[in-house]
């Protein structure tokens, strides 16, 4: 009678999980989601800021269909009355809820979480988010501040908790009363951190010692980055702490030994979140929805920590377009399991020392955009047509593709270009390309280079991903009918992701990138 979906998407959570390869990090739980899941390595978001990311994947348009590259539209007033993927499932007789932060809050989702088109009852939001930004950080004077660094003593937080500890508890009530009323579900649930500020129970600290802590691979701004193509991470300049450093703008750099604190509390924050599902998951088992619920683990981009000279997301490098992605098919991502049977018992970040591999692991460049279409897939419900080339107009359709024909290929076993395939799908012989992009107010970076308004955008940065390269061109953009003038080129960037993973070393002005050109046009 088809299956439930839990979706959890989390804020600026990059793939710094042991699942991916971290050698540092204590995630346990994901970890352990993951060795029941399909892990997809090589997950874009389309655009590394919270609304347009969000809003892209929730309708399956990229932005330059949303027309949201900033905060302040709504897309169904300032694009096009375009159907969601939660709005489908509701449609199609499911109950679907919302937790936390999954729409991002405001104008762009009609400040109501696109309620009621896209949730059976209002959305849920901590009472405690709203002391998010306040002075609840105690320094060393005793004294409290708004900082960036923010290990704190829960039962002193207003409330006595934290917001994701609250979306927890409201999740897994949620969970209690699907399984009670034994209605089909779609359930999504939007943690907060590791987003900014780094505000977390103050023991997770001791999971990571600041001796065991490095900087980024690559702490300077590369020689031959475009400085269009650099973010000054202004957000973060505005808190107590990092303000009170007086670092230069736009380079800095901040002091080694405070990135490094940065650093070790963004992976306690992240651990605090792999508890948090460790709890849903498990909460999951205990209502015994476990074997017929399909789980999609994600974020809506990445956060640069430190490498580039860079902090923040707001770039379309890797470290702020990457982003975790495993889908859990009772059935298909396992065997099913006996009736009873514990498949995500809740395990300790701090008593927990054995790491779980992936299930499957697909190396495949793959697009949040394509999340609409894979979940309908995966549910047996029809998936929506692939969108024309002006989709304004248009309620249901998808920019993306369902990934689901990369599930079940055994990629070791397979040679590239072997998969086999029908006419159905267009022969996937072209490789697979991720598509992201950013805005610019200007060619150096300014103030409002994070997050320009749209009537100040004068730049679009498009940027293409594949398995070998990432290609960026930076072009100029006419905020007042949406257009990019691919013939006014400002600055491009070129690297091979075999020589330079970490995307240093920028040769687009030493090769000829004529085919790459055509190909982003394309």
């Amino acid at each position: 009678d088809g299956m439930n979906v839990l979706f959890i998407v989390v804020d600026d959570l990059r793939p710094v999980l042991g699942c991916y390869g971290d050698k540092l990090v204590k995630s346990p739980n994901i970890d352990q989601l993951a060795s029941r899941s399909i892990v997809f390595s090589n997950a874009y978001a389309q655009q590394a800021v919270c609304a347009p990311s969000r809003v892209s994947f929730l309708t399956g348009r990229r932005p330059d269909t949303t027309r949201l590259y900033d905060f302040y539209s709504y897309w169904r007033v300032h694009a096009g009355n375009y159907s969601t993927m939660p709005q489908y499932f509701k449609e199609n007789g499911y109950v679907t809820l919302s937790v936390g932060k999954v729409f991002h809050p405001g104008v762009s989702s009609n400040y109501s979480d696109d309620y009621p088109y896209s949730w059976s009852i209002p959305p849920f939001h901590p009472s405690t988010e709203k002391y998010e930004n306040d002075k609840t950080c105690r320094g060393k004077d005793g004294k409290h501040y708004a900082n960036l660094v923010c290990p704190v003593n829960v039962t002193e937080m207003p409330g006595g908790t934290l917001p994701d500890i609250q979306s927890t508890e409201e999740a897994i009530h949620l969970l209690n009363v699907m399984k009670t009323n034994r209605q089909k579900f779609f359930l999504a649930v939007g943690y907060h951190k590791p987003h900014i500020p780094l505000r977390y129970p103050q023991e997770f600290l001791k999971l990571y010692p600041l001796e065991n802590v490095t900087l980024a691979p690559d702490p300077w701004v590369p020689e031959k980055l475009p400085p269009v193509a650099y973010n000054p991470w202004t957000d973060i300049r505005q808190r107590d702490d990092v303000e009170a450093l007086n670092v230069s703008f736009p380079y800095g750099p901040l002091p080694d030994d405070f990135q490094r604190q940065i650093r070790q509390s963004y992976y306690a924050a992240v651990s605090y979140l792999d508890v948090q599902v460790g709890l849903l998951l498990n909460a999951l088992d205990n209502v015994g929805l476990s074997n017929n619920t399909i789980i999609v683990f994600t974020a809506d981009h990445g956060w640069s920590l430190g490498e580039h000279g860079e902090w923040a997301k707001y770039s379309n490098f890797d470290v702020a377009t990457r982003v975790p992605l495993m889908f859990y098919v009772p059935g298909m991502t396992t065997s099913s399991l006996s009736q009873g049977a514990r498949i995500f018992p809740y395990l300790d970040p701090f008593s927990h020392i054995v790491g779980s591999a992936p299930q499957g692991k697909s190396k495949k460049v793959v697009e949040l955009v394509s999340l609409f279409p894979t979940l309908a897939e995966l549910t047996g419900l029809q998936v929506p047509p692939a969108c024309p080339e002006m989709s304004f107009s248009v309620a249901l359709c998808t920019e993306g593709k369902s990934i689901v024909h990369y599930f079940s290929v055994s990629e070791e076993k397979v040679k590239e270009g072997q998969e086999g395939c029908d006419d159905t799908d267009r022969c996937f012989d072209e490789e697979p390309v991720a598509f992201s992009q950013y805005p610019r107010p200007a060619d150096t970076p300014q103030w409002n280079s994070d997050k320009p308004k749209l009537k100040d955008i004068r730049i679009m940065g498009y940027s293409m991903r594949t398995m070998d390269y990432r290609y960026t061109v930076w072009v100029q953009f006419d905020p007042d009918n949406f257009s990019a003038n691919f013939e006014h080129v400002h600055a491009g960037e070129l690297y091979m992701v075999e020589t330079d993973p970490n995307q240093d070393y920028n040769i687009y002005n030493s090769t000829s990138h004529g085919w790459f050109f055509k190909k982003i046009l394309g």
